[in-house]
């Protein structure tokens, strides 16, 4: 059984600031946001204890799910009376065998889910390592270890787990590690093969579990930084920064690299690199080493050699693939055309280069329409990333490449399955992370996804712009319109199929005269376009509760069916 106990932050103090509005405040709470979440999820309340709530779940994820629920939903609202502080709770669950009567439930499980909440952040949940242990595998990554506790009247110490995953509790437990872009010292050393160094860096990195990466865009955003060091690493909750640059001439490279402690700026380690061209790989591999035996200490050689994927055979495959990529994240007309062009000169150059075989299979996808690809060009680009994964079974990023294939397809299972694992390969990869809760979202199964997607963006607090687009779509199913509509705002010149979605939030936030105005401009430019359309190739879901949420959300607006 799962236990979990509430208990409002501060609350003596608010009781003696204010008692009518502390009172008035503490009874919403508890009986129109606490109770009724836990009664829909399937728990029951067991009693109240003056600020507290215990409450018990069959469930460990549920428990789980429904106190992420409440924490968010006290963050996007302010539940207190006019005139009062919001209240802020912590959330204590453990999962352990107890005796329930009709009013009340008893053990030692109990006393420890009590004592877990003291222990958690405002706002934050702490579990039992019970609990955690159960927990599906995309839940457990929500929640970073809190070592062992010993908790009054218990006589064993107890394991906790903390949720969020925010830089005070990371930076204690997991270091924080940044790659910023480096630097071109000169032309020969052109910027995509530079950066395309930097994010190979990243990508080894992030597969050290002991390690918590910052994601490519994030980094990259500071790019041409104004900012100082120690700036850049709050503004990315990072507590190690690492620099460099690249020089090319003829056939050698010069590569200088620096790791920088963000707070007080203070070096670390550098290294100077001089090496034929052809061995750049070595070097990201040393790089990464290094790194990794400063902050984390000694590694095992054979974790080592695991942590690492598969280099290119050819520098000259490696820089026909980072060209492709660079036309792959592209916006010009042209651009996926030419990333498919790049990608097959990859292949051709390298036929063991597993992310040139992935990337291949989607530059094909994306030129025939996405998830509006013929058929034929869905299973070819599905048979190529599965070559991809077979040339290298830890490339988490084949894996997510063959889930968006298998996504467009509408073969969820499958698409689930390979999010999931490309997640469990990288545990750092925000991409992944967003990835698989835009796919559960797709599958009406949304309070499993706005976690994932949730952590993805703290992981790359400057993300690509698709990451709004599953937020927002993840946020229609939920019922938040107008956070939906936020969302996809943040998308540039947003599609005729981006358009009609921004139409129907408009409409189930209850702004109609602006759902039928956007809707009338979106026809001007779009004359052919209507709800049919839309839902046949605008949206890729599994239920027909989910299509049938988003004609609604259509129906009057001017958009004809």
């Amino acid at each position: 059984m799962a236990i979990l106990t509430t208990d409002v932050v501060g609350y003596s103090r608010m009781m003696e600031a204010d008692e009518e509005g502390t009172l008035a405040s503490l009874s919403r709470l508890q009986e129109e946001i606490l109770k009724p979440r836990i009664l829909k999820s399937g728990g029951r309340t067991i009693k109240v204890m003056g600020d507290g709530l215990l409450s018990i779940f069959d469930s460990p994820a549920v428990a789980i799910s429904t106190a992420l629920q409440v924490q968010h939903l006290l963050a996007s609202e302010a539940v207190g009376a006019s005139g009062t502080d919001a209240l802020r709770i912590r959330i204590g669950i453990n999962y352990a065998e107890v005796m329930i009567t009709q009013d009340d439930v008893f053990g030692d499980g109990v006393n420890v889910a009590a004592r877990l909440e003291q222990y958690a952040l405002p706002d934050g949940i702490c579990i039992s390592e019970t609990t955690h242990d159960i927990l599906p595998e995309e839940l457990q990554r929500l929640f970073v270890d809190g070592g062992l506790l010993h908790l009054k009247n218990i006589s064993r110490p107890v394991r906790a787990w903390h949720w969020p995953r925010t830089p005070t509790i990371v930076q204690s437990i997991r270091t924080v590690v940044a790659v910023l872009p480096f630097q071109s010292a000169d032309e020969a050393a052109n910027e995509f093969l530079v950066d395309g160094f930097t994010e190979d860096i990243i990508s080894g990195l992030a597969r050290f579990r002991s390690l918590s990466v910052i994601a490519v865009s994030s980094a990259f955003a500071f790019r041409d930084r104004s900012e100082g060091l120690k700036e850049v690493g709050r503004k990315l909750a990072a507590n190690y920064l690492v620099t460099g640059n690249m020089r090319r001439s003829g056939d050698e490279v010069r590569i200088t690299v620096r790791m920088i402690q963000a707070d007080t700026e203070r070096l670390v380690w550098s290294e100077k690199y001089q090496r034929q061209a052809a061995d750049i790989f070595g070097i990201q591999d040393e790089i990464v080493k290094m790194i990794v035996a400063n902050l984390v200490g000694q590694i095992e050689s054979c974790d080592y050699r695991e942590s690492l994927r598969r280099p290119p055979a050819s520098l000259a495959a490696y820089e026909y693939y980072l060209r492709g990529l660079v036309h792959l994240r592209g916006y010009e007309p042209d651009d996926n055309v030419k990333a498919v062009e790049m990608f097959e000169a990859a292949v051709a150059g390298d036929g063991g280069f597993a992310l040139a075989h992935a990337h291949l299979a989607l530059a094909r996808i994306a030129v025939g329409g996405y998830a509006n690809a013929p058929e034929a060009v869905l299973r070819d680009g599905i048979a190529l990333a599965r070559h991809a994964v077979k040339l290298d079974e830890g490339e988490a990023g084949a894996h997510r490449v063959l889930g968006l294939a298998h996504l467009y397809l509408k073969d969820f299972d499958n698409s689930e399955r390979e999010f999931r694992l490309a997640y469990k390969l990288n545990s750092s990869d925000a991409h992944a992370l967003v990835q698989l809760g835009g796919l559960l979202a797709r599958r009406n199964r949304v309070e499993e996804a706005l976690p994932l997607v949730e952590e993805g963006m703290r992981l790359n607090p400057y993300p690509p712009h698709w990451y709004h687009a599953v937020l927002g779509n993840l946020l229609y199913f939920k019922g938040d319109y107008e956070q939906a509509l936020a969302a996809l705002k943040q998308l540039p010149n947003p599609g005729k199929y981006t358009s009609t979605r921004m139409i129907a939030c408009l409409s189930m936030a209850g702004r109609s005269r602006e759902a039928a105005a956007l809707a009338k401009s979106v026809r001007e430019n779009h004359p052919d376009l209507t709800i049919g359309e839309f839902l046949a190739r605008g949206i890729v879901v599994e239920t027909a509760e989910q299509t049938e949420k988003f004609r609604q959300g259509l129906l009057g607006t001017g958009l004809p069916e």
